[in-house]
């Protein structure tokens, strides 16, 4: 009865009522293909297409390989490291030159893979990078970036073998201890560079552990020189980070899935994460309160055979994620990952869909529900007598009016429910009596959401 009583104790602590959501919680939006090609119009018009959905922050991956001179030499290139020009940050200056003039605001996460001359033994671009070179990177990208970007994220999946290794040693996990020196190089990197008043995260996790990647709660407690019983190494200094980024997919099952391992965080896990820090927090390992950025999430669809849902529930799961992210105190930004998907592989059908289709437009650019489900998020939640409606209109810039329409399961007509207030930032929430079969749909300004069905 006690661990009972605890365990619903701290599920109060990690996730409050949607009145104490944060009110700057804002959105993330991340278009690679589009941003980074060399056509010109369709950068622009991507651009204005995400500003048009409401959104005003961008991420963008600078791949320190992407970059370095001579990236394949095992020989370190003769040139000044710390020198922004130095480096090939073209197509990445042009995005932030672009995206600042339309107003957008970037959150720039500087990763590996890199150069073979970075690493420890010249053979690879993942294993164990110079945390010495990275930190003049730092300095570098710093110095170029400096009037342009005010939020850093260190390593894209740290915990994951596509970018860091090894994951794995004889003696258990690894990466964490690698990633700790990767971080604390960058941040003096950045100070040397003027940029030291900026936020800088740190994580950037994968949401699971296996054999070959390290589970994130694992990768945070290695990361943050934490014991198993969550004690601070008396030798290790805090990490100086100003929040912590994680990347909470899920699987077909949707978003209330939960993995069975704690050391997991899908987006349906996420109070673990909540709860992670808050015990690194109270341990002197990171300050407390830390923010949670969630600064890579989308749903896979069809034509994926093996993680793709339907339109429909792509639409429906990314509305109710994005509830639990609002609901969450902790939650700063959610984030949204492609505006197309990816184009498809050569080869058999289970191999070519083998990239992401989590978004909001098929790879051939038409428009999937998700598209206006990211403008218009609606979350239908049954009860015993009543479902609660929740949403979000992503492009009120204040308070503004919605309509809610329902079709019954025995009419092919939408007719008019109520209408709501939203907040200043454009959430909104209502009941309704509970009707077997109804799905619902929010219109505004000339907007119309996707139908939505119920869920539990």
């Amino acid at each position: 009865m006690r661990t009972l009583l605890c365990a619903a104790l701290l599920a109060l602590l990690v996730l409050t009522p949607a009145a104490s959501a944060r009110p700057s919680q804002y959105t993330l939006f991340e278009a690679p293909t589009e941003l980074l090609s060399d056509d010109a119009a369709l950068r622009a018009r991507t651009l204005e297409e995400i500003r048009a959905l409401g959104v005003r922050d961008l991420r963008v991956i600078l791949y320190w390989q992407a970059v370095a001179p001579a990236p394949e030499s095992p020989d370190v290139p003769g040139f000044d490291e710390r020198d922004p020009a130095a480096y090939r940050c073209g197509p990445y200056a042009r995005l932030v030159d672009e995206a600042r003039a339309r107003g957008f605001r970037i959150l720039m996460t500087v990763s590996g893979p890199v150069p073979r001359w970075a690493t420890r033994h010249g053979k690879d671009h993942r294993t164990r990078p110079s945390s010495t070179r990275f930190g003049r990177f730092m300095t570098a990208v710093g110095r170029r970036f400096r009037d342009d970007v005010a939020t850093w994220s260190v390593w894209n999946e740290p915990n994951h073998p596509r970018f860091l290794l090894p994951q794995y040693t004889d003696d258990g996990p690894a990466s964490g201890w690698i990633y700790r020196r990767l971080f604390q190089a960058a941040e003096r990197g950045l100070r040397e560079s003027g940029n030291g008043d900026d936020r800088v995260l740190m994580g950037e996790t994968a949401p699971r552990g296996t054999g070959k990647v390290v589970a994130p709660i694992t990768f945070l407690r290695q990361a943050t020189c934490l014991s198993r019983r969550w004690r601070k190494r008396p030798a290790c200094h805090r990490l100086p980070a100003d929040g912590y980024a994680h990347h909470p997919y899920t699987t077909k099952a949707g978003p209330s899935f939960v993995p069975p391992s704690r050391n997991d965080v899908t987006i349906g896990a996420l109070s673990r994460l909540n709860r992670a820090l808050h015990r690194a927090g109270r341990a002197g390992a990171l300050k407390r309160g830390l923010g949670i950025y969630l600064t890579e999430f989308g749903i896979q669809s069809r034509p994926d055979p093996i993680l793709g849902v339907s339109y429909t529930a792509q639409a429906e799961y990314r509305s109710i994620s994005e509830r639990i992210a609002y609901r969450n105190p902790r939650v700063r930004a959610f984030s949204q990952y492609l505006m197309r998907d990816d184009a498809p592989r050569p080869g058999p059908k289970s191999a070519r869909y083998g990239g992401f289709e989590s978004g909001l437009r098929g790879h051939e650019g038409k428009a999937k529900r998700s598209y206006e489900g990211f403008r218009l998020p609606l979350v239908a939640r049954r009860g015993r007598t009543r479902v609660t409606l929740w949403g979000l209109v992503r492009p009120a810039t204040g308070r503004t009016r919605v309509t809610i329409e329902v079709r019954d399961r025995s009419s092919d007509r939408w007719r008019r429910l109520k209408s709501d207030r939203t907040t200043a930032r454009g959430a909104w929430s209502t009941t309704t009596a509970l009707r077997e079969g109804r799905r619902y749909r929010v219109r505004w300004q000339g907007h119309t959401g996707p139908p939505t069905r119920v869920s539990r």
